[in-house]
């Protein structure tokens, strides 16, 4: 059992900035509070905060940590299979590498949790995978196994195929793709039902196993969608009101220019990288005014590295720079911790100081924001692996 006392908590639920306790038992937190009694806890390691910053531990909404691996080219880089635009059956974590040297230090920088998975080569890529950072296999880092659909529009799926005279090599052809096996999947899914149901007449369709993993969607899987630009942006807003997707907009660069619509669609954001230069068209309008604008319009976002992008050891860095620019830092917080975990399917486990979740705490050894800050402790499933 582990106590933690005279914290400064932002649990990112109901107690925010005030003096209060974390009780921590077989890796979940059982109790936290400002009124705990520390007492009937007489056998417990005491942490003493000292009115330091603790938080939940920052979760990462989308990055390839594992699968591009940090110092190796071809043989660490699993991102994309490019031999064809459709691969709905892959699954990111079966690309993952549990010693990536990266895991060390984004654990050592506060991010407890990370959604990583496959790139935007292909119009439908595969399964994003949801992990903690610390752990000696994959087995040990799994939360959930499959989160989300990756798919992607824009430039990356034009550029991979129509440079090769290959499909597709338009927007166009990419929106279409994209209906094309929506349309067989939900088919497939009607036809299994039907048979799971005992309809009478109703055949079991051939097993297809592009199919059998893209037919989630429609039991409500996450689709994570790959859009840039406004009219990619428009396009996935368009597809997943067609089929009734669960859909989030990936990396949504010119979102704040159509926020009007963005709200009256629904449909939450994870925007982001902001930090760095511009390295292609689609993010000339990349701006670190995107999420003022979005949290003045109502919409629901958080805020992703897309590692190796950037490195997952700035992500407070990024984010400070929204700040700079306007956004609230609790709203800055939530981006990072108890939104992300919502818009990846984990907030059951992650993302907040509550009780019956993941014991993944972080205590600060300054502000939060302030660049030179640092996690003082890192404690993941209620054990200290990181202490400076």
């Amino acid at each position: 059992m582990l106590i933690i006392k005279n914290a400064n908590l932002v649990t990112m639920h109901e107690d925010n900035y005030v003096s209060g306790s974390i009780v921590v038992e077989n890796g979940k937190i059982i109790a936290v509070g400002t009124d705990i009694i520390l007492e009937q806890y007489a056998n417990a390691e005491v942490i003493d905060a000292k009115g330091l910053f603790v938080t939940p531990g920052i979760v990462d909404p989308h990055c390839h940590i594992g699968i591009m691996e940090e110092g190796i080219r071809f043989e660490g880089n699993d991102t994309n299979e490019m031999s064809g635009p459709i691969y709905p059956e892959l699954r990111g974590i079966d690309s993952l590498y549990s010693k990536d040297i990266a895991f060390e230090y984004t654990y050592k920088a506060g991010i407890t949790t990370v959604n990583t998975g496959p790139g935007s080569a292909n119009v439908i890529g595969g399964t994003f995978t949801a992990v903690k950072t610390y752990g000696e296999t994959v087995e040990d880092m799994v939360i959930k196994e499959e989160t989300s659909m990756k798919m992607a529009l824009g430039e990356n799926p034009k550029r991979v195929y129509g440079t090769n005279q290959k499909n597709p090599g338009t927007r166009m052809a990419s929106a279409a793709l994209m209906r094309e096996w929506l349309f067989k999947a939900k088919e497939y899914h009607t036809k299994l039902n039907a048979f799971k149901n005992g309809k009478e007449d109703a055949k079991e369709p051939a097993f297809d196993m592009k199919l059998h993993s893209l037919m989630r969607v429609f039991d409500g899987m996450i689709v994570k969608i790959h859009a840039h630009r406004r009219d990619d942006i428009m396009t996935a807003i368009r597809i997943s009101k067609e089929f009734g997707l669960n859909t989030t907009i990936e990396h949504a660069t010119e979102a704040y220019l159509i926020a009007d619509a963005i709200k009256e669609s629904g449909v939450p954001c994870i925007i982001g990288p902001t930090l760095g230069i511009a390295t292609k068209y689609e993010l000339v309008n990349k701006s670190f005014k995107s999420a003022k604008v979005m949290e003045d319009a109502g919409i629901k976002f958080a805020i992703m590295t897309d590692h190796p992008v950037i490195s997952l050891d700035t992500t407070l860095v990024q984010v400070a720079l929204f700040i700079k620019e306007g956004l609230s830092e609790l709203e800055a917080l939530r981006s990072i911790t108890i939104t992300s975990a919502q818009l990846n399917g984990i907030e059951d486990r992650v993302g907040s100081l509550e009780v019956g979740k993941d014991a993944d705490i972080v205590i600060w050894d300054g502000p939060i924001f302030d660049i030179m800050t640092r996690p003082e402790m890192v404690i993941i499933d209620g054990q200290i692996v990181h202490q400076k």
